[in-house]
């Protein structure tokens, strides 16, 4: 067959870098923007969130090198870059469903590239939400702390959310369908509560509170606020990389197992 159409299947080259091209990044962010539940989660969810727990009688309080409303801020702007990330990374779940995934296989694009894509994604998106809680904590005024400390605080949450893009790849391989984020969302929320990013972990009972500190959101909230609270245990150190670690190799996992069906 091949010699009939003129092809000669050992001049076909894989191409370079995997297949990763700006024109599928382009597609891939240009749909996540079209999305309103993305908006929605990305812009106005962290925004009303802020105004809600970080606005108010809180500046005099002080916390670190700044106050409790900047502490807050941090605090809701690792939620919402963890949400929207762990949306993003979940979309695989969905285009398992329709083929689209099974479809990409049948091209040169690597699947280790097409994760690292989604990653890319749940990235930008994670820095959208990130901006947006940022930029309305500065328009409100409430938070009080140096600028430095500002930008370090929002740098390390957004390499923090890559975390929970990794869950969210995870999870897309693991539940079918569009029932990944109705799982996820509130399993996220709950993560929230429990790794002290609504109530201090000092309000908690001392079980809730070893509990806590296993959680997958614990860690990633003490080192985004580290450079504002000057506090980073090493243990949530640990708790940080161990919960990344744990999330890439089951994401890699489960593409391997996706990808052997083809």
């Amino acid at each position: 067959m091949s010699a009939i159409q003129g092809i000669d299947p050992t001049s076909r080259r894989v191409p370079p870098l995997g297949g990763f091209n700006l024109t599928l990044v382009t597609i891939e962010l240009r749909r996540m923007l079209r999305n309103r539940r993305t908006i929605i989660f990305a812009l106005i969810f962290p925004t009303v969130m802020f105004l809600v727990f970080g606005s108010g009688n809180q500046g005099a309080e002080k916390v670190g090198q700044g106050n409790v409303s900047a502490y807050v801020m941090v605090s809701v702007a690792v939620v919402a870059g963890t949400q929207i990330a762990a949306a993003t990374g979940a979309g695989v779940a969905v285009e398992r469903a329709l083929g689209w995934s099974r479809q990409l296989r049948l091209t040169p694009l690597h699947p280790a590239v097409y994760i690292l894509i989604k990653a890319f994604v749940a990235l930008v998106m994670g820095a959208v939400a990130i901006a947006a809680v940022n930029v309305v904590g500065v328009l409100k005024g409430d938070p009080q702390m140096p600028t430095g400390t500002w930008l370090w605080c929002a740098v390390l949450t957004l390499v923090c959310v890559m975390t929970f893009a990794a869950l969210g790849v995870f999870a897309g391989y693991v539940v079918p369908g569009e029932n990944v984020m109705q799982i996820l969302g509130p399993g996220l929320a709950l993560l929230s509560f429990l790794g002290g990013l609504f109530i201090p972990l000092s309000q908690y009972s001392g079980t809730v509170r070893d509990i806590a500190y296993w959680s997958p959101m614990y860690g990633v909230a003490e080192v985004a606020r580290a450079p504002l609270t000057h506090e980073l245990p090493w243990y949530a150190i640990v708790n940080a990389i161990g919960w990344f670690a744990i999330f890439v190799l089951g994401a890699a996992w489960r593409m391997s197992k996706d990808t052997a069906r083809v």
